[in-house]
């Protein structure tokens, strides 16, 4: 195969459900791959694991699989790649044999794990890894105790052995998003892992950065997007990669959004850091010598992407639970609705503090008078209404229940032109913390297994 085709229809647990079943009838592809996970995601679906043993993936994808049946039928070649495995990827892939089963089809399924550190922290921690936070060096000994979930991101090599061993839907838990389009091209073309193809898997982990994110790249959040971008029928990516790791980006034929210099662009820079050291498992990738050549309506050609070396380190994302939070909102309307919104924030906080009731953390928001983003965007007049939105986070679970009994008072001991509390008392959700961390790769062993 000199050149394959991978779409991506997903880009993460949420997003719209038709596209995954559009982009398989009309892409024309090899590959179809459906990017679920994401840190807050992780933690959700280990306490979801917790709770059910059956539970921990990403429920959709079964859904989504069921309907793409007669696709399967229609298109015997493609073959689905696919991180929905999440915290259990053989619970998921035992569901996933017994939807295909039922609409009459046969394919091999494999899963990749390995991943999951969590039965392993205590051991992982008394033989040196200290799993310290990436941003401030703390130890992770100062937070084992609330831990609810670590996962290294693997790479592409398991996805390519899984494929090698003839499997036609691989689920995995926790890999690189970049890597469920690496895996597939590093199958069919032959790549290797070491020295000799560490530029095409530079290039090959731009082309799956570019499609991660599914319509982000096809004119999803594009800063020249309007109506005739018809985002309401929005194209999903479509990779089509070369041997030698060039490839272009396209969309099917008929569809809305756009395809051009300016959404590639966009998504090449999304979530990072360092455009000329992308640390991926697979290779650290060069950004700064990507060249974007529109070469047809709706096509973008890339070159570029060379390697920045390797790592001997697997990023680790862990989850601990950090106590409890609620955020509600109320409408304010009238003159000087921005400052009658911030008092009444004030004024709520306040009289919970009279109550006894202070938190770690509270913040007021005026939304509508540049409070979203403080410091960029600012009102250039005083707006006629705002969304008063106030948050707060403690270890206490019942100060934050409390907190939420304070809204309704204001609607008539605030201040005038207070409305928009017919919803009811806002919820309390339990806080998800994030804590980035390398380990060895040494440490870490992936593992492919054929259901």
């Amino acid at each position: 195969m000199k050149h394959v085709r991978i779409g991506n229809g997903c880009g993460f647990w949420g997003d719209n459900l038709d596209a995954p079943v559009r982009l398989a009838n009309t892409g024309r592809l090899d590959y179809l791959t459906l990017e679920y996970l994401a840190e807050l995601t992780m933690s959700i679906l280990a306490v979801q694991k917790a709770k059910d043993a059956s539970a921990g993936f990403a429920t959709d994808f079964i859904d989504v699989l069921g309907r793409l049946a007669p696709a399967l039928q229609a298109q015997p070649r493609l073959k689905i790649v696919t991180n929905a495995g999440g915290m259990n990827p053989r619970a998921c892939a035992i569901q996933a044999k017994q939807v295909i089963a039922k609409a009459g089809i046969e394919k091999r399924i494999a899963v990749v794990s390995g991943d999951d550190l969590l039965p392993r922290l205590d051991e992982l921690l008394a033989s040196g890894h200290t799993l310290n936070h990436l941003d401030t060096g703390e130890p992770l000994s100062s937070i084992r105790d609330k831990v609810v979930s670590a996962n290294a991101y693997l790479g592409a090599r398991p996805i390519a052995d899984a494929l090698k061993q003839g499997a036609e839907i691989v689920i995995t838990g926790r890999v690189a998003d970049a890597s469920l389009t690496v895996g597939p091209a590093a199958h069919e073309f032959g790549w290797g892992f070491g020295p000799i193809d560490l530029d095409r898997l530079a290039s090959g982990t731009v082309a799956g950065h570019l499609i991660e994110c599914g319509a982000q790249a096809t004119g999803g959040l594009w800063i020249n997007a309007d109506d005739s971008t018809h985002l309401e029928n929005v194209g999903y990516p479509i990779a089509e990669i070369h041997e030698d790791g060039t490839f272009t980006v396209s969309k099917p034929e008929g569809t809305g959004g756009a395809v051009n210099v300016e959404t590639v662009s966009e998504q090449l820079l999304y979530e990072v850091a360092d455009p000329a050291r992308y640390f991926t498992p697979d290779v650290v990738a060069d950004f700064t010598t990507v060249k974007l050549t529109q070469t047809k309506p709706d096509v973008v050609h890339v070159t570029g992407g060379t390697a920045n070396g390797l790592t001997d380190t697997y990023k680790v994302s862990i989850a601990y639970r950090d106590g409890f939070m609620s955020a509600g909102t109320l409408v304010i309307a009238g003159p000087n609705a921005a400052a009658k919104a911030r008092s009444s924030g004030a004024v709520l906080l306040e009289k919970l503090k009279q109550a006894g009731f202070t938190f770690a953390e509270s913040r007021i928001e005026a939304l509508g008078a540049g409070d979203c983003v403080p410091g960029v965007v600012t009102a250039t007049a005083d707006p006629p209404e705002v969304v008063l939105r106030v948050a707060v986070r403690d270890p206490r679970k019942a100060a934050v229940e409390r907190f939420t009994k304070e809204f309704a008072p204001l609607v008539t001991s605030g201040f005038p032109g207070t409305t928009g509390y017919t919803t009811g008392r806002p919820p309390v959700r339990e806080v998800f913390a994030y804590w980035p961390a390398l380990v060895a790769k040494s440490a870490v062993t992936p593992v492919v297994e054929v259901v």
